[in-house]
């Protein structure tokens, strides 16, 4: 029986409307499971800074199928054999990090086509292609591909302009985390000079005419830079709702058993 080329619902809409993600962390496929039907538009399912390897990517694209929350899926760095084995297994968008400049920028997009405008491995049979189903995957799988570069220094964003021309990068997501530490700010994401790079950033993209995202957890900042113009935005992490209201959890009843 024949397949067909699966939507890609973050892609189509990133020119459209904003989106909010939430940033996942816990390796899980029942956490993604869970989250699935919160109603965020896309998840982050990280490999960069999370033990979470490809066989539980694999489980937590599986927990997504059939929802309306888009998998993103981030790479450990910008390598096309991790890139080729994420797009084998139905990654339709990937959040590539530290791309610093246009080279870095035209790597990641060779890795995610197909010969002759690109590096990616053909394989006949895999969940992307519906195990040989989808019959024209190699021809249309750039279709519903989706291309994130990830923006983490200084450098970088001084490159803006040159990584946003490459053909086959479909938004940039600016990395506070690590641009503050290229800033000498490191742990301080809300530095004045930290948030007047990230402004600059966004309205770099602006002139480029490209969308931009960001991952803000802490909930003022995620609302300052939707406001301010970012159209996808990871606005909390599995990780920090988990520690966080267990935390809190805790104190309340330790507070209240000393009160007893």
């Amino acid at each position: 029986m024949l397949a067909t080329l699966p939507h890609n619902r973050f892609k189509s809409l990133l020119n459209k409307q904003t989106q909010i993600g939430i940033w996942s962390t816990l390796c899980s496929s029942i956490v993604i499971d869970a989250l699935s039907d919160s109603g965020f538009d896309w998840v982050l399912l990280d490999t960069e800074h999370s033990p979470n390897e490809i066989s539980n990517v694999l489980t937590q694209l599986q927990a997504l199928a059939g929802t309306e929350t888009a998998a993103v899926v981030r790479p450990a760095w910008n390598d096309a054999v991790l890139i080729k084995r994420f797009l084998d297994i139905g990654a339709q968008t990937l959040l590539i990090p530290f791309v610093q400049n246009a080279e870095d920028a035209e790597y990641a997009v060779a890795a995610v086509r197909y010969p002759n405008h690109g590096i990616r491995g053909v394989a006949a049979a895999h969940r992307a292609n519906r195990y040989g189903r989808i019959r024209d995957y190699v021809h249309r799988a750039n279709e519903e591909l989706c291309l994130i570069v990830q923006v983490e220094t200084l450098s970088a964003i001084d490159n803006i302009p040159e990584i946003a021309a490459v053909e086959g990068v479909d938004a940039i997501f600016i990395g506070p985390s690590d641009l503050a530490a290229d800033l000498g700010h490191i742990g301080e994401v809300v530095h004045t000079d930290v948030q007047r790079e990230i402004t600059r950033a966004l309205e770099l993209c602006r002139e480029q005419r490209i969308p931009a995202g960001i991952l803000a957890p802490v909930q003022e900042q995620a609302e300052h830079w939707l406001k301010a113009g970012f159209t996808f935005v990871a606005v909390a992490s599995d990780m920090g709702l988990l520690t966080h209201q267990a935390d809190a959890k805790a104190e309340h009843f330790k507070t209240f058993i000393g009160k007893q």
